[in-house]
């Protein structure tokens, strides 16, 4: 600012109270002329959003309707092709909080925002400003962006660069925010309004008929981007890699097919927004976690259009992935939006009603921040559980997702303030007929006191496991103290999961995930480089529990390089036959590596994407066809995916239990073994005793099978027990072994010893 005089035009004339922006024209306030509006006819409150439909005489047009429950009035914004061409609509009928209204001649593909009147008190927590142009929370589809080198300061509700920046806040903005935000688009329904009717891009849009519908047990998890997963693939044509189309492309969907995962844990979908600091240091947030609008699939991944052709293109992707036998489950960011704290832009349910959805301190100017993003959405309110609730249940019946996995649920499961397994998202999850059928896994932490959570969350949900990926990263570092950790992981952590009915598979195993190295770098680098991320090398986490096998980083020294490959194996097989549910990330079964960068969450490049071209590589592409034959081992075997907890007791005059533990001695584990420093460990798991019957109620037989872990450098000398677990032992699988191309075909006697090499996983099957 350069005067005071400029400084006041920009702060606006607040007594206005129109929305109509302040402009200073030859250092005389103007007031802009109001643009055009456009009758207005009684519509219903219900369904939120916009919805297109003929009125009663026969004219097309379109209901709007939005919850504001504290606002004074309600403007739907209406604007051409381009963006521009604005007229207006105010919407006269409250119902419940519901501003509503039929706007005759809206058509599908119209853009659109709102303008919302009221008091603005920010000591109140009442942010009403009508200069800025909202986007519908419930937009089905998003057209535009924000700024490509930083937010516009016209898209703060507040003076952002206000001197006293203590205080900015609390100084409104009455410049006008419509050119520079994205704005929704109407959308044409399926015909029937049921989620199986034909819409005009002639998709269906649920397709309930085509869901895999894969059970739990045999679910295997692969972690994308649906935009860093093809960008670099060459199968994919050039013009959709990076979209919607692009993952559904047949070249995609084989690899998925040939490796053998049975679902697609899709990074955030939800139409989200770039931070203005990555903006302005040139990057952009590549993950989204950063939602704004939660109905709508993010406009940046489509190749039709983005004029509402976006949403076809997410069902057609869904309905590809379904063909192919593979679900679609969406990571979903529900905790936080994109609006952040006090300081934050006005883009949506912050201009709606702040209050009526964001947790506020006691000082209601400020937020409470249970996310570290700045702000937390109040589950609490009716409303908001409505429109999460609404969004789940969307995306289920009309966009075809077969499950969600809730980013920091625990902070969806606050009530006043702690953590509440009774919480009312909980409770509405549990007892709605369309979310109890679908997937549900819990990230159950958030960042606030007593978010740590896991293990806690009720019957229908699994969560993430943090405790299988620490426990399997540090047995094979190896930096493990003794072997109780990795044994309650391996076998399901029923110390965390069995109580309430809960199964195995409420845990998702995983090594690695997104935030963090990849599974190449889990064994390559001691140390994060997140120079590149522009922040000085302090983001991301330190605790890496990582082992570079002596050299950090990128090298040429083929011992270095052979110890790699091996601990890759090892840490893939380990998860592979864990009970639970494993989870992939994509790429890491054939070697993708950040170089380091265990926070890539801005990187938008090739260090995000997955790199194809190593598949050309015989030593990667060899890891690809071990986890492929990992995947399709688990697939065959039903002891290695149980439904139901082991009970480690015998179950026949022979002693032969479910479950058993030996050490290198061929002994059984006792007490004071686990608690005793060793690096191997025995598991056998009997295919004779497992407690499931098939479709015709017959009882499931298997084979049973030895696995051997031992992460110590050194070879050890292993006892093989003898009967009743055994009469021989046939290896099925050695990851000591270079070459994967084949089984090992060897048999050992039981009761006789065997040097197993250092670092090396032995899977046996227990004959005779």
């Amino acid at each position: 600012m350069s005067s005071a005089a400029e400084q006041e035009a920009v702060a606006g004339e607040r007594a206005t109270g129109d929305g109509r922006p302040v402009v200073a024209v030859n250092g005389t306030r103007a007031t802009v002329p109001p643009p055009a509006t456009v009758p207005v006819r009684p519509g219903p409150p219900a369904p939120l959003g916009a919805r297109f439909r003929a009125g009663p005489d026969g004219v097309a047009g379109t209901d709007f309707a939005l919850w504001a429950g504290g606002a004074e009035g309600v403007e739907v914004c209406l604007f051409d092709e381009g963006g521009g061409g604005e007229v207006r609509a105010r919407l006269t009928e409250l119902t419940d909080g519901v501003w509503h209204g039929f706007v005759p001649g809206v058509l599908p593909g119209r853009r659109y925002g709102y303008r919302v009147h009221g008091r603005w008190d920010p000591w109140t927590g009442a942010r009403w400003n009508p200069a800025k142009l909202l986007l519908d929370p419930y937009a089905r589809a998003v057209d535009g962006d924000y700024a490509t080198h930083g937010l516009s300061p016209e898209v703060y509700g507040h003076v952002r660069d206000w001197p006293e920046q203590h205080v900015a806040d609390t100084v409104r903005d009455d410049r006008d925010s419509a050119p520079y935000v994205p704005k929704a688009v109407v959308v044409h329904d399926p015909d029937d309004g049921t989620g199986t009717g034909t819409g005009t891009d002639g998709t269906t849009a649920a397709a309930a008929d085509r869901r895999p519908r894969t059970p739990w047990a045999d679910t295997v998890l692969y972690e994308l981007h649906v935009k860093g997963f093809t960008r670099r693939h060459p199968g994919v044509p050039e013009e959709l890699r990076g979209t919607y189309a692009g993952l559904a492309h047949p070249a995609a969907i084989e690899h998925l097919v040939k490796l053998g995962v049975t679902a697609v844990e899709l990074l955030p979908v939800h139409q989200f927004a770039h931070e203005d600091h990555l903006l302005r240091r040139g990057l952009r947030n590549h993950w989204g976690y950063n939602s704004i609008g939660y109905f709508a699939p993010h406009a940046g991944y489509a190749a039709s259009g983005t004029a509402g052709q976006q949403v076809g293109e997410f069902r057609r992707m869904v309905r590809a992935l379904h063909a192919a036998g593979i679900e679609v489950v969406l990571d979903v960011v529900y905790n936080h939006t994109a609006e952040s704290n006090e300081l934050g832009p006005t883009l949506s349910l912050k201009g709606v009603d702040n209050r009526g959805h964001y947790r506020l301190q006691a000082d209601a100017r400020r937020y409470a921040d249970y996310t570290g993003c700045g702000n937390t959405l109040d589950l609490v309110q009716p409303h908001v559980l409505r429109l999460i609730t609404d969004s789940l249940r969307y995306w289920v019946t009309e966009m075809g997702v077969d499950g969600f996995r809730f980013d920091l649920a625990a902070a969806l499961a606050r009530s006043a303030h702690e953590v509440d397994m009774n919480s009312p998202f909980l409770s509405v999850i549990a007892q709605d007929p369309v979310l109890r059928g679908v997937k549900l896994i819990a990230e159950p932490w958030d960042v606030g006191p007593g978010g740590y959570r896991v293990g806690s969350f009720p019957p229908l949900w699994s969560e993430w496991n943090d405790r299988y990926r620490d426990a399997v990263r540090d047995f094979w570092r190896p930096a493990a103290a003794d072997l109780r950790e990795i044994g309650y992981r391996l076998s399901g952590s029923s110390d965390l999961y069995d109580w309430g009915g809960r199964r195995p598979y409420a845990s998702v195993n995983h090594v690695t995930a997104h935030d963090g190295f990849t599974l190449r770098d889990l064994v390559s680098y001691d140390r994060k480089h997140n120079e590149a991320n522009g922040e000085g090398n302090r983001d991301g986490t330190d605790d890496n529990r990582s082992w570079n096998c002596g050299t950090e980083g990128e090298t040429d020294d083929p011992d270095v390089l052979a110890l790699r490959r091996r601990q890759l194996r090892n840490l893939l097989t380990t998860l592979l036959l864990s009970t639970g549910v494993p989870m992939l990330v994509a790429g890491d079964e054939m070697g993708r590596t950040q170089r380091g960068n265990n926070n890539a969450y801005c990187q938008d490049n090739e260090t995000g994407w997955v790199d194809w071209e190593l598949l050309a590589e015989p030593g990667w592409k060899a890891l690809f066809d071990l986890t492929s034959r990992l995947i399709a081992l688990r697939r065959r075997h039903p002891v290695l995916r149980r439904r139901t907890f082991f009970s480690g007791r015998a179950h026949g005059a022979d002693g032969l239990r479910d479950l058993a533990w030996f050490t290198a001695r061929g002994t059984e584990m006792t007490e004071e073994d686990w608690y005793a420093p060793a690096a191997t460990l025995g598991m056998y798991l009997s295919g004779r005793d497992i407690p499931d019957h098939d479709e015709l109620g017959e009882p499931v037989r298997d084979d049973s099978f030895l696995t051997v872990l031992h992460a110590g450098d050194a070879p050890v000398d292993v006892l093989l027990p003898g009967p009743p677990w055994a009469r021989r032992y046939e290896v099925v699988l050695d990851t000591g072994r270079e070459d994967q191309s084949a089984a090992p075909d060897t048999v050992h006697p039981a009761d006789t010893t065997l040097t197993v090499p250092g670092r090396t996983v032995l899977l046996l099957r227990a004959a005779g």
